[in-house]
């Protein structure tokens, strides 16, 4: 399999290549450095895997959905470190295939690499677990489209979409729109039921499809509630 490590950290990008050029059924073609060098390199050399921190500086998520739009072949793994929830829920929807962590194990990354490469899809333990504990069912992230327009959402519904997807608790968006906890819960299985979804991270995929909210606005924040 053809490989590509794309990380702006050169310790990081060099560990992973020795790490990884130990193993014969993995052609490290190339380390890419930023954005604009990965995509010069996945158009140059054809890779069947990138290995990718899209959360490392001169990076973002947007690089993979661009790469894919012109080399559907190619698939990524992301590498990161601690994220939350909603930022692995968003990799997956912007295209990351496998998702892994740094601190994982050797042969845990190179499992990654090889599932990926075979058509799979891998999860290391820690992520499977913060998967878990937010209710996110991989399977079903790329199936899940929203018709905007077989939904009634009133202006109140849409703040409080709009705060949930930029990662405020019940508490602090009653403090915001001055209203009790308790209403805002209300408005939350509201919306919940009108959108026929069961968790926060599809409430938070609805304000990206509905463009209520960038991605790049919350696709970092430490926690969601």
């Amino acid at each position: 399999m053809k490989l590509i490590i794309a990380d702006s950290n050169l310790l990081i990008r060099a560990g992973l290549n020795a790490v990884l050029s130990h193993y014969s059924d993995i052609e490290i073609l190339g380390e890419a450095s930023s954005d604009g060098q990965l995509r010069e390199m996945v158009k140059g050399f054809h890779p069947d895997v990138v290995l990718i921190d899209f959360a490392a500086q001169n990076f973002s998520i947007d690089v993979v959905p661009a790469i894919q739009k012109h080399n559907k072949h190619v698939r990524f793994v992301a590498i990161t470190g601690e994220q939350s929830g909603i930022t692995i829920v968003n990799a997956l929807r912007a295209g990351i295939v496998s998702y892994i962590k740094k601190d994982c194990d050797v042969h845990e990354i190179v499992d990654s690499v090889r599932e990926t490469a075979a058509g799979g899809r891998f999860f290391c333990g820690q992520i499977l677990n913060t998967i878990r504990k937010e209710s996110i069912d991989v399977n079903d992230l790329e199936l899940t489209e929203f018709n905007c327009e077989a939904v009634s959402i009133t202006e109140r519904e849409l703040e409080i979409i709009t705060l949930i997807a930029e990662g405020y608790t019940n508490v602090e968006i009653a403090e915001k729109l001055f209203l009790s906890p308790h209403t805002v819960n209300t408005h939350r299985k509201n919306i919940l039921q009108k959108l026929g979804v069961n968790n926060t991270a599809a409430i938070v995929m609805y304000a990206v499809k509905t463009q209520l909210v960038s991605p790049n606005k919350f696709l970092f924040s430490p926690s969601l509630s």
